[in-house]
């Protein structure tokens, strides 16, 4: 067993293992995965010193409280998350996108997301994780991935590997920024809808509901009516299809989606804004913008862009 280990006091809400992501495997019915919010998991990995395709802890709303023992390393925390590092009964109060100094005996307290969702936990060394289809993301409703695709639990122990010497502290300034309009490009199935269901889609609001996870988003508003059919032959989904069942109310599919589907298909959230979708809350209010193809490239190459210049600076 490791020297270095983390002890989990407090597993927290949805507290999994996350890295890139699993490619090539739709066809057998295995979703993408991985981090949720990609520029925030990227810049946890950057700013401990390691590379960014190593996996982290994600965790959402509440995250976990963790005991450390044994040599130092450092840790750093993105998102938009409070949290506080307990040294010697003194509780210091942490800052995101900064790395801070764990010692044996310290404790990581993340208390709560601050208006979000998804917050991300590195440290400089890599944890003692299995590999499954070179990947250690967790889908929890399939059991695939690191921990036995299981949730993080309580008295769990972490083994900690490899610890890189990069002892310097490292700040990186950022601020999450929230986005209201969506911009989406018209699905394959756009025409299913009739001409009030497709302007209640643009021009409406939409509340994202409680019944939301890393699978999917549901959505209450405005009915989206069918007027051809509400069940198609399924088909492949994938990361931010807006789907539209039955009942009217949009489901944008999420990073750990099914990988085929039956419902009619609206949109697709543009990727240059699922990171920000992401960390949206249940009740937030959103509304969905149309957006033309050649558009949505240009803006997924400036996001990746403003990523990696992010990136640089640290």
């Amino acid at each position: 067993m490791s020297k270095n280990f983390f002890k989990i006091l407090r597993a927290g809400i949805n507290t999994t293992f996350q890295d890139h992501g699993r490619d090539n495997l739709y066809h057998i019915g295995i979703p993408f995965s991985g981090a949720m919010d990609k520029r925030n998991y990227l810049l946890a990995n950057k700013l401990v010193g390691n590379k960014t395709e190593l996996p982290v802890i994600e965790f959402a709303y509440q995250g976990p409280l963790l005991e450390f023992s044994g040599e130092r390393i450092n840790i750093a925390i993105t998102g938009d998350v409070n949290f506080t590092i307990k040294k010697n009964n003194n509780d210091i109060n942490g800052a995101c996108y900064q790395t801070f100094e764990i010692n044996n005996g310290d404790k990581i307290d993340i208390l709560s997301t601050n208006k979000s969702v998804y917050g991300y936990l590195a440290v400089s060394a890599q944890f003692d994780l299995k590999y499954q289809w070179s990947s250690c993301s967790t889908n929890t409703k399939a059991y695939i991935g690191a921990n036995e695709g299981r949730k993080l639990d309580n008295d769990q122990k972490i083994n900690i590997i490899k610890i890189n010497k990069n002892s310097n502290i490292k700040k990186l300034n950022y601020v999450n920024t929230r986005i209201e309009n969506i911009r989406v490009i018209k699905g394959t199935n756009f025409n299913y809808f009739s001409e009030q269901g497709k302007k209640n889609f643009f021009e409406k609001e939409f509340i994202i509901s409680k019944l939301s996870d890393r699978m999917g988003m549901r959505l209450e508003g405005s009915k989206i009516e069918n007027v051809v059919n509400t069940n198609i032959k399924s088909e492949g989904l994938i990361k931010g299809v807006i789907q539209v069942p039955a009942d009217g109310n949009p489901i944008i599919m999420l990073s750990d989606h099914g990988t085929i589907g039956g419902y009619p298909k609206i949109g697709v959230v543009i990727s240059a804004d699922y990171d920000k979708l992401v960390q949206l809350t249940p009740g937030t209010k959103i509304k969905f913008q149309e957006c033309e193809l050649s558009n949505a490239e240009s803006l997924f190459k400036l996001y990746e862009l403003e990523t990696q210049n992010l990136i640089s600076q640290i």
